[in-house]
């Protein structure tokens, strides 16, 4: 179901709580809104549509990824970039790693380890930011 963008920044700002299967029909929802918000979203937080679960969506062309409980357990390659975010107004300069390894579980809770580069990269950062309460 295609919910609401959350903008507000005191729900933003707390970390979000593991996922459990319980958390399928937020996985759904989150990819749905995702969908939905295409033309201006690459990359959504659970948090983004009123739920504190560690749970994230990355757009990578057609394709729309959940992944479950990220974790960035490596990073290389610091660098500037200035980023929008659906939730709030403006675009603001922060430290991104063109370089990453997440481990993550897929919409199944099938546990995956994955390097991800460049734009890619930079999108899950964000959004795994949303999830431990960081906004840019």
């Amino acid at each position: 179901m295609i919910k609401q963008i959350n903008h507000d920044q005191g729900f933003l700002s707390q970390k979000a709580t593991r996922a459990t299967k319980a958390d399928a029909a937020a996985v759904t929802d989150l990819v749905d809104t995702l969908k939905a918000n295409t033309s201006r979203a690459v990359g959504l937080a659970a948090n983004m549509i009123g739920v504190k679960k560690r749970i994230i969506a990355i757009q990578l062309g057609m394709l729309s990824i959940p992944m479950v409980n990220p974790e960035i357990t490596k990073k290389s390659g610091p660098y500037e970039a200035t980023e929008g975010c659906l939730s709030l107004e403006g675009q603001r300069t922060t430290t991104r790693y063109k370089t990453i390894e997440v481990t993550y579980q897929d919409q199944n809770f099938k546990s995956h380890t994955q390097t991800f580069n460049d734009f890619t990269a930079e999108i899950i950062q964000h959004e795994v930011d949303h999830t431990n309460g960081i906004l840019i």
